[in-house]
């Protein structure tokens, strides 16, 4: 409720109060009590309102946050990618990069254990990486 609405609900109810204080509807309150009445119901739905737009603020901050951590994820594994494509030794196509809130999980195969530290290092070196979970196997032989 805007402020122009509430003061006019607040005018509203003085003057109704000053027109009939003293008057009961058959042993009920008087009509000054029922606008004291309307009027705090009046506020409390203010105050309803206004809890409640606070609320959906928040829920479409922490979504719009949702969908920029997605997007810095997509990024980030594209750049690993990129990155490890460009090693002689590593093939982006055997390797599988995964990005969650900026952590990067490395899984698949490695040709030496020379060639998964620089899968890590590749990794690590990309903008936003927080940390790297390096999970490959270096062949045997």
């Amino acid at each position: 409720m805007s402020i122009r609405s509430t003061t006019a609900v607040a005018l509203l109810a003085v003057l109704g109060a000053l027109a009939g204080c003293g008057e009961r509807g058959e042993g009920g309150p008087t009509v000054g009590q029922r606008v004291d009445s309307a009027v705090e119901r009046s506020a409390e739905a203010g105050r309803d309102v206004r809890e409640g737009a606070r609320e959906a603020a928040q829920d479409a901050n922490t979504a719009v946050m949702g969908a920029g951590a997605r997007v810095d994820d997509a990024q980030i594994t594209t750049q690993v990618k990129t990155g490890l494509s460009t090693d002689r030794d590593l093939s982006a196509g055997q390797i599988d990069v995964d990005t969650k809130d900026g952590v990067v999980t490395l899984k698949g195969m490695a040709p030496t254990a020379a060639a998964k530290a620089r899968a890590s290092e590749i990794a690590r070196n990309v903008k936003d990486v927080k940390s790297v979970d390096n999970q490959l196997q270096v062949r045997a032989g």
